[in-house]
């Protein structure tokens, strides 16, 4: 089977080269991209030196955009399934193989990696954390699953979910969103446990005032996500 690995990076420069490291040492049998939002450091000098497989946006479209991007690819260079990996380091690896064999084995459309089913690794920050038992629990209500870790940028999906993401995926903060998006589709997801990292280098786009328009703004998303028709 043909396995992807996106990568969308913005501004970084300290960690990009890091993670392709890692992943070519520990999942080899899977293809990646990068797909550089506009960088404005060296992010995209660095994968260019060092003939890394990039797609250069022309303008920031955010994380979003650029994880859509990296669908596209995927859906249309007939790839089976696509993960996404950021490129900031907090993702492992070495979890990849085991995700693609459970979403085969198991016949899913969606696995998400989970920090909250053992929790072993790291746990983000006590206000993050509110802010995903609401969304967890909001979830619940409209979709009737339970998903402990909804902000998870660590999901895998088969070939059904990438032709969805490839036409339709939210802009901002799109991880809760998109599970909705699944979820009423009536397509499989289940979680499986995973072990993340702290942020290994340069500074993460999401400030207190964002956080909170974050909050509202997913909220709303969610729940028209689950009323309109398609």
């Amino acid at each position: 089977m043909k396995k992807l690995i996106i990568i969308p990076a913005f501004n970084e420069e300290s960690n990009i080269e890091r993670t392709v490291q890692a992943i070519l040492r520990e999942a080899p049998d899977f293809d990646y991209v990068i797909i550089n939002d506009c960088s404005t450091d060296k992010t995209r000098e660095i994968c260019e030196m060092n003939g890394y497989n990039i797609v250069n946006l022309p303008i920031n479209l955010g994380i979003g955009g650029a994880v859509q991007t990296g669908y596209k690819y995927g859906y249309e260079n007939d790839y089976d399934m696509a993960v996404q990996v950021d490129g900031d380091g907090q993702h492992d690896p070495e979890f990849l193989n085991l995700m693609a064999e459970y979403l085969v084995e198991n016949k899913l459309d969606m696995v998400i990696g989970s920090r909250f089913i053992e929790k072993k690794g790291f746990q983000s920050s006590k206000t993050r954390r509110i802010g995903i038992v609401f969304f967890s629990k909001l979830i619940k209500i409209l979709t009737g699953q339970l998903i402990t870790d909804p902000t998870s940028g660590l999901r895998m999906i088969g070939r059904n979910a990438m032709a969805l993401f490839a036409i339709d995926y939210p802009r901002d903060y799109p991880e809760p969103e998109s599970v909705v998006a699944v979820l009423r589709r009536n397509m499989k997801v289940a979680e499986i446990p995973v072990i993340m990292h702290e942020r290994q280098g340069g500074v993460s786009s999401i400030s207190l005032k964002k956080s909170v328009y974050y909050m509202i703004k997913v909220t709303l998303a969610m729940i028209i996500e689950r009323i309109r028709k398609y």
